[in-house]
């Protein structure tokens, strides 16, 4: 096997960032196989070692190991998100199967297991960044199965190479099912309602096709805007069905028996580890530690939040009936236009009135401009760093000092071998200071068109403020070893930096240094900005209880203490009944395309976006008493939470920075709502 490939390290590029020009389909799974072989004589050298086992000897050297293969997965990895394709596609099947056995080589090594556990057993001499290092390498080998008996490995192997195998296909089953809808109409007469922008990029989406007339399409640049203009009730319904129908049982990219199979192994996995269930396993690395937390948490906001989301679902659907009749029945595919219809009528405010002061160069300005403003640094874009797509966008990150800090590659729009939403990812992690990393922020905005710009909605900024932050969290690094750098976090912590930079969307100052008409200059008007200042919190508690929902159906999959085999869909719908809000339409199914709980990360997990929105309301509320641009309170920021990674217990960094514990009491009064 040869030893040279364009994966290898180091690139001659700026900063040594990935050679995406040199690099090809064909270059991963040799690299892979090779990283494997590489990282398995390393762990050899290792575990040969005829002296005692040290932290030195052990712990550093096997932090450092297998340098090919994690750039090589992680090169591979980024893509299928954010550039796949068939090829790419069918490169991932055959590594999977592969890294997921060499995973399981390597954490069910007894020899590398027993030197790691002796130096565990003396970590009362090691503090800081080393004990928890070592603590957390410790706990993924036991957690691993590292200390059971060899029938016992060798079950969990088989689990683990199936799950890995599973989610690999569930999340490749959505992407097809997303790209293989389109809705096309020719007569302009049934698209009344959609704004200009929309019907642009459907043209132009069409065009590209070799079609005349309009398509539209499941991502969420031309689905989010069509449900919540178009006039015509059937389509609106089309593309509803068409979205929440994608994966279900029968369908051409059915993914309910990958459901099925993932949450039984999930639980054999859990038992077999000596868990009742797998949230028992999954928690015991959380913030939260146990289900009683999680359970605690969403039922406080069901509690609090859902008296609320009853009066707003009841005054869409007054609207609506005044509009087409009192038997009119308010369904879920007119949610989304009658809320629109509601909250402009309210309060004069509409998503696309405010997109030609949104402009995405503009946006761009502002966002990195605020980050300048609290903690002093600056972006450079540097057109010599290779990009994997044109779309891409490579910046230098600087500190106020000078000093180089970060790659940003900046990636917004959607296309076809792009996964739909929007996710912060690491192509490098910080290490020892010296090491930098290169992180990317991956979007689906609205696109420019052939006489427009890129024109954004407001949300598409929010969501732009929340990737940021995770990069944030990455460029500001500063940690000894990459395993604990950025956001190697504990989950229910790791969307704090996130969700806190969302709370300057409805900020005036803010706005005022960026958004600005642009065809004419003039500067989003106060009153505009007013307006959404005001209509914050329309339809928040609605908001609240839909992702308590999908809390709901994350936790109950994954608290079953014995296999499930039966409907998909039925066990959703009794999972998520107390957060029922709309009616039920009889195909509509979450679970199968889940992908945060069944392919992302988040299994059992789901809740931290509510639990990391409780710290994050209270964090903001320090800058609103100093002042929300407070650069000494920013530092804070940095220095206690953004810096520091995963090194230290998260409560304990969020308490230093605050001052006390977090409680409930400021995401209520954000929301507009206090306790009863």
């Amino acid at each position: 096997m040869s030893a040279h490939t364009p994966l290898r390290p180091p690139y001659n590029t700026p900063h040594g960032t990935y050679p995406f020009h040199l690099i090809s389909i064909d270059d991963i799974l040799p690299a892979i196989k090779l990283g494997i072989a590489e990282e398995d004589e390393e762990i050899a050298r290792i575990t040969a070692n005829p002296e005692p086992p040290t932290f030195d000897n052990t712990i550093v050297p096997f932090e450092k190991a297998g340098e090919l293969l994690d750039r090589a997965t992680t090169y591979m990895y980024n893509q299928l998100s954010a550039e796949t394709n068939d090829r790419l596609d069918a490169v991932a099947q055959e590594a999977d199967p592969l890294l997921s056995a060499h995973r399981s080589d390597v954490m069910l090594n007894e020899a590398l297991f027993n030197r790691i556990k002796a130096v565990y057993e003396q970590r009362e001499q090691r503090q800081g960044e080393e004990r928890m290092l070592l603590e957390r390498m410790y706990e993924n080998f036991k957690r691993s199965g590292a200390t059971l008996d060899a029938e016992g490995k060798e079950r969990l192997r088989t689990i683990t190479a199936k799950l890995s195998a599973l989610s690999l296909q569930f999340q490749q089953n959505l992407l097809a099912a997303t790209n293989a809808y389109v809705l096309h109409v020719t007569d302009e007469s049934r698209l009344a309602g959609l704004p200009e922008t929309s019907l642009a990029a459907a043209k132009q989406t069409a065009e590209e096709s070799g079609k005349e007339g309009w398509s539209f399409t499941l991502h969420a640049p031309s689905y989010v805007p069509f449900m919540s203009y178009a006039e015509n009730r059937d389509l609106r319904r089309q593309m509803y069905e068409a979205y929440s129908n994608r994966c279900i049982a029968g369908s051409e990219h059915d993914n309910a028996a990958i459901v099925e199979e993932m949450v039984n192994l999930r639980l054999e996995m859990a038992r077999l580890l000596g868990y009742n269930a797998y949230a028992d396993y999954v928690l015991e690395r959380r913030m939260a530690h146990d289900k009683a937390a999680v359970d605690k948490l969403l039922g406080e906001l069901l509690n609090a939040y859902k008296p609320q989301a009853e009066k707003e679902v009841e005054a869409v659907s007054q609207l609506a009936k005044s509009e087409q009749g009192a038997d009119f029945d308010l369904m879920p595919w007119d949610f989304a236009f009658y809320s629109r219809r509601l909250k402009q009528a309210r309060f004069d405010i509409d998503a696309e009135m405010l997109r030609p002061y949104l402009e995405l160069s503009a946006v761009i300005k502002g966002v990195f401009g605020l980050a300048t403003t609290l903690y002093g640094i600056t972006f450079k874009r540097n057109a010599d760093i290779p990009v994997y797509h044109p779309d891409v966008v490579a910046y230098e990150v600087y500190d106020s000092d000078g000093r180089f800090l970060a790659v940003l590659y900046a990636d917004f729009h959607p296309r076809a071998g792009k996964q739909s939403g929007a996710w912060m990812t690491n192509y490098r992690e910080e290490e020892n200071g010296t090491e930098r990393p290169h992180v990317a922020v991956v979007m689906n905005f609205t696109r420019p068109t052939a006489d427009k710009p890129a024109l954004l909605t407001l949300s598409e900024v929010e969501t732009f403020l929340h990737e940021f932050g995770h990069a944030l969290h990455g460029i500001f690094a500063e940690t000894r070893f990459a395993s604990l750098s950025g956001t190697n976090v504990l989950w229910d912590f790791v969307e704090l930096p996130s969700q806190f930079m969302e709370n300057y969307i409805t900020e005036k100052d803010f706005l005022h240094t960026f958004a600005r008409h642009y065809q004419t200059g003039e500067p989003l008007p106060d009153s505009l900005i007013e307006r959404i200042r005001q209509s914050r919190n329309f339809n928040v508690a609605y908001g609240c209880i839909r992702q308590v929902s999908f809390g709901l159906i994350d936790m109950a999959w994954h608290t079953l203490t014995a296999p499930f085999h039966g409907d998909v869909r039925a066990f959703e719908r009794k999972a998520r009944e107390a957060a029922q809000l709309l009616p039920e339409t009889s195909d509509a199914c979450m679970t199968v395309q889940f992908s945060h709980i069944m392919s992302g990360g988040y299994s059992a997990g789901y809740y931290s976006y509510k639990w990391a929105e409780v710290l994050d309301a209270d964090a903001f509320s320090l800058f609103k008493e100093t002042g929300i641009f407070n650069r000494r309170t920013a530092e804070s920021f940095r220095s206690q939470i953004l810096s520091r990674g995963g090194t230290e217990d998260p409560a304990l960094l969020f308490r230093r920075f605050r001052g006390r514990d977090a409680s409930i009491d400021a995401l209520m009064a954000r929301d507009g709502l206090s306790r009863s």
